[in-house]
Formats: structure tokens, sequence, C-alpha cells
């Protein structure tokens, strides 16, 4: 066939199953845009509002449904705005398609079209390489089937990732005669299985341990590995945390589920896994959030605890934490194996030495309850951070899908909303960027169009990719946006009190004046942009506001006043922030905790 560049790009990504693009047209991408209005190539586009949106959208789509989607941009300032959204891709490891314009390859060098060239020729692509597992760029037309099938390879396969393919625009315009290349006679096939002698030894270690956890990563959710991680805690009698990403990964309604680890994991999640005198961690990479900045005895204590780390990616065996087995496998596969090696002797006589390991996890759990149900079932207004949670989860199916934006939202959903299936909580929890979630819902919805969705965020989140409400209107995308209005950045304001005493820039006010809260209508502001609209203020209009949105049938909003003094999360970890030397107090406290720091 005689194709464009532009045809053989929307060609491939229709022929390789992709559903939607989305993205912002420009000048330098309109030729290759065109392409999806061909027969042969035509594909659903998304006008979203702000490039990095486009990278949010795609990235929702794939955590929601484990299938890619494309996003698209042109030329300089368009292109350079997904950079975040690549860079929370490639830091969560989640595939994403991205495919930019690029200078025509004869005016390369000279400036034209937006191009970053004083220290490299079109040195876009040079910036890209850092957020994406590989940026690729086309020299000629013919060469475009060939990086197609190679992008989805390198996207797809092993540790997955966003990637990059930029189409200079003469490129995009110009034809040759080429064949697209069938995927399935391109991709890695198979799992990555572990060393049997590697899971011999896990297993020993597991089945001779006295208080068993395992700590379940985003690695369990990608790798469809749930069930099997449940199994085999059940068949070992061993308690199951989770961090951000790994939420999900096993029922919250499970006995054996204790919440979640680091600086704002529960009680009972923190203290057990401490305990714990095995860990076997399941994709899980250990960040500071999750470890509570690996300070000895406080989410971890490893050693003397023993870790079995197992992991798709050779890099994060012991980068934070000596390994006693370090498995580098799927995670599915590496369970499954586990399962296989114990019997059910064995597994029953495991069982039964843990009675009193297992007492102190319902105890723990229960004390996590008492500590955290006033908060969760207050009917203070303005409202806990808390509160609109457990209202939600009352009127809100159990496969429904919540998309978490950053900040005391993340924390609070993480420790107060129980979320019983893989894949119903997402939540950029590596690089964690404000605006990420009502776009990433989007994408959700377009991936599971069957399944409730709803995006929570702290009224600064959401005002970070407010315009997106057009998109969700003009597109007819109906998910619902829970915003809890604060008035500010209040995890930062927290933050900014517990290390100084006092804060800056963190509260929305007037600053000429009384120095008065501010906020916008927010629940207006969405009605003029066509969205149904709800503003909460008393505890009785709540959950019948929830259930309205959840049922009105289009995109619709519930702006919830929240309280800026109702603590927002509870900070049952520790993170590593250290006050000014001029703060004495603050600093000896930070001191006092800094010494348990273990630094491998």
């Amino acid at each position: 066939m005689k194709l464009t560049g532009g045809q053989i790009v929307a060609r491939a990504l229709k022929e390789y199953g992709v559903e939607y693009v989305a993205g912002v047209p420009g000048h330098g991408i309109w030729s290759l845009f065109d392409a999806f209005l061909e027969e042969g190539s035509t594909l659903p586009f998304i006008q979203v509002m702000h490039e990095q949106s486009a990278v949010h959208m795609a990235d929702g789509f794939f955590r929601a449904s484990g299938r890619p989607m494309a996003c698209s941009t042109s030329i300089g300032p368009g292109a350079t705005n997904t950079i975040i959204g690549l860079a929370t891709c490639y830091a969560d490891s989640i595939p994403a398609f991205f495919v930019s314009g690029g200078p025509a390859t004869h005016m390369k060098g000279h400036g034209v079209m937006q191009e970053i060239e004083r220290q490299n020729e079109n040195a876009f692509p040079r910036i890209t390489e850092q957020v994406t597992k590989r940026a690729y760029k086309a020299g000629r037309v013919d060469e475009l089937p060939f990086i197609m099938h190679r992008a989805f390879n390198t996207m797809l396969s092993g540790r997955p990732g966003p990637v990059h393919v930029e189409v200079p625009m003469d490129i995009q315009v110009e034809a040759a005669d080429v064949e697209i290349h069938p995927l399935d006679l391109r991709m890695a096939r198979g799992v990555s299985y572990p060393d049997p002698k590697a899971v011999e030894r896990a297993v020993k270690l597991l089945l001779s341990a006295e208080r068993p956890v395992i700590v379940a990563g985003g690695g369990a959710i990608s790798a469809n590995a749930s069930g099997e991680l449940t199994r085999l805690a059940e068949k070992l009698g061993a308690a199951v945390s989770i961090t951000w990403n790994g939420k999900g990964a096993i029922s919250e309604d499970h006995a054996l589920f204790i919440g979640a680890v680091g600086q704002t994991g529960t009680t009972c999640g923190n203290s057990i896994t401490a305990s714990a005198d095995v860990v076997m961690s399941v994709g899980c990479r250990f960040t500071d959030w999750s470890a509570s900045s690996y300070a000895k005895g406080v989410s971890f204590s490893i050693p003397p605890g023993k870790l079995i780390h197992i992991d798709l990616d050779h890099h994060e065996i012991g980068k934070n934490y000596p390994t006693e087995v370090g498995i580098v496998a799927d995670a599915k596969a590496t369970l499954e194996a586990m399962l296989a090696m114990i019997s059910e002797a064995e597994s029953k006589k495991a069982v039964m030495r843990r009675d009193r390991f297992l007492a102190d996890v319902q105890k723990a759990k229960a004390d996590w309850e008492a500590l955290l149900a006033p908060r969760r079932d207050s009917r203070e207004s303005p409202f806990t951070s808390q509160r609109p949670l457990g209202a939600l989860r009352t009127v809100m199916s159990r496969d429904g899908i919540v998309v978490v934006g950053s900040g005391n939202t993340q924390g609070a959903v993480k420790q107060t909303f129980p979320i019983y299936q893989p894949r119903t909580h997402l939540t950029s929890g590596s690089f964690s960027p404000m605006g990420w979630a009502v776009p990433a819902a989007m994408g959700a919805k377009l991936a599971m169009p069957d399944r409730q969705v709803v995006s929570i965020t702290g009224d600064g989140d959401f005002m970070m990719s407010l315009p997106e409400l057009g998109t969700a209107v003009m597109n007819n995308i109906p998910v619902v946006f829970l915003v809890q209005n604060n008035q500010g950045y209040m995890s930062i304001r927290g933050g900014q009190r517990k290390f100084m005493g006092r804060h800056i820039a963190s509260e929305f006010n007037r600053h000429k004046g009384n120095g008065e809260p501010y906020s916008a209508d927010i629940a207006a502001v969405a009605r003029n942009f066509g969205v149904e609209s709800w503003k909460v203020t008393a505890d009785e209009d709540l959950e019948k506001s929830l259930k309205a949105a959840l049922d009105c049938g289009g995109p619709a909003l519930v702006e919830v006043i929240t309280s800026r003094d109702a603590a927002g999360p509870f900070a049952t970890g520790w993170w590593d922030f250290p006050s000014p030397a001029y703060y004495e107090k603050e600093q000896a406290a930070y001191t006092e905790k800094r010494v348990l720091e273990q630094h491998m």
C-alpha cells in the first residue's frame, strides 16, 4: 500500500487495537491528525483542553483496563506540555503511546516551528528520553512501520512504560509503498518465570516464619496476580499490607488485609508489617512514602526481618533493603509456583501455628477502626476529609472505580475508602502530580464504560485541570467529580505547620483586605461548563447528592465544603522532611527520628 507517514501511524494504531487517541491539534501535527479521518485508519479522537491531560487520560485508560491508549500533540510547547504526564507513567510503569510532530527534516537546526536547537538540533526527543522507556525519531517514511511495532513491543514488554514517537512534518505527508507489520508476529510472548530454587527458598522462609506479611505493590495489580496473592496469603496465614498502587490487590474486607504501609498508612498496616519476621514484597519498590523514609521499625524492620523481593525489574532488587531471596520474574507466575509448592498439610500446620499472630492482626485492625471511625462518621460541618469518602462508599457499587488526586485526599482515600477489586483504585502513587485525576478518570470511563467512575480531588488539585470539564461535556463522558473544597493546598499547609510552625502560600486567601479565605464557586463554574452539579454543606445532603450524581447519566460534579482544620489523613508513619536550622524545637524532633533511617 502507498501510505503517508500519517496514515502509517494511524493504521498501525488501529490495527494494534488502540481504541482512542487524545490530544490537541497544532501546525506541526495536523497532517498526521488528518489521517485519523481516512478510510482504514479512522479512530475516535478526544480533543482535550491541555496536552498534559491527554497523557493523563491515556494513563487512566490503561490503569483501569490493562489496554493502551494513544495521545498526540504538535511541536514545541504543545509537545513539552506532555512531560509531566509521561513522567507520571514512567514512574508508575504505565504504558502510553505518545506521538508528536517534529520540524521538517530538511529544516532541522534552523530554529523553525518552535524547534529547540541551541545545544542539539531538534532536541525535544532528548527531553522525553528521560521520562519514557524509549524515544523514537522517524527519519524516513518507509521506516515508520518498523518504528511502530518496535514502540509497541517496548511499551508493553518487560517492565511496561510510555514511549514517544516523533514524526517530522515532511514525513507525515510523504508517501511510500509499505506494509503495516502484524503486531502478533512482533511481540514478546509469555512471561518471565522464576528460578525454582529461589521459589523453594522463599517458600521455606514463609512456612517457617512466625509473623509473615505480604506487601502488595502496583506490580501485583499489573501482573493480574490478585487471585494468586490472596490464595497464598490464605494458605500461609500471612497478613497482607499494600502500597498506594497496590490498593485493590486483595479485597479490603478480607480478614488478612491490614491496610497500607508508609507515611499515610494505617496503624495496623505499619505496626504489623514492622513486626514481621519475614516480609514478601510483590511488585513494590519501597519508595520513601511506603517505607516511612526507611526509619527502622516504623513501617519495616529489615533487618532483622528477612525480605523476599519479587519484581519484574532487577534494578529494584536490593536497592533499598537487603534481600534474603530476590526473584526477578512475573508476579503471577511466581505466586503460582509458590502455591504449587505448598502442600495442604504444610498449609494447615503453618496456619495453626499463627493463632497468636492472627489474633494480633485482628486486635490491630480493631484499634485502627476505633481511631478512624470518629473522622469517617463525623457529622460536623464543614466536613472532615473522611466523611465524604464514607458516604461515597455507601452509594457506590462494589466494582466502581475511584480515581484519586494528590495531597490529603490521596492519603485519606488510602486509609478510609475500602477497595474490593483490582483496577478499581487508580492513583499516581510515585510522581503524584496535581491535575492528574480529572483527565485520568475520563480515560478510565472510556476504557470501562459500564462501570461507575468517580474522580476524587481537593480543590487545589481540581483547579489544575478544571477546563477538562469541557472535554467531559463535549464527549459525554459520564464521570462524577467529587471535589473536597478546603480552600487551599491543605496537605502542604499541614506539613509547613508541622515542620516550621507557620505556613506560606498554601491557603487560598484574599491578600488585599482582611485576608479572608477565598474560593471559586466550583459547582457554579461546573454548571457553566454544562455539568450537572451539587454543592453540599449539610450532612443530610451528602449521600443523596452523591447518589444523584452517579445516577444522572452524564458528567456530574459534587462540591463538598471541607474544613481546613479538620485533620486530613493520619500521619501514622514518618516522612523525612527537615526543618530550617532556625527552628530549633522542630529540628530537634526531626533529628530524633532521622537517626532511625537506614542507609543500605
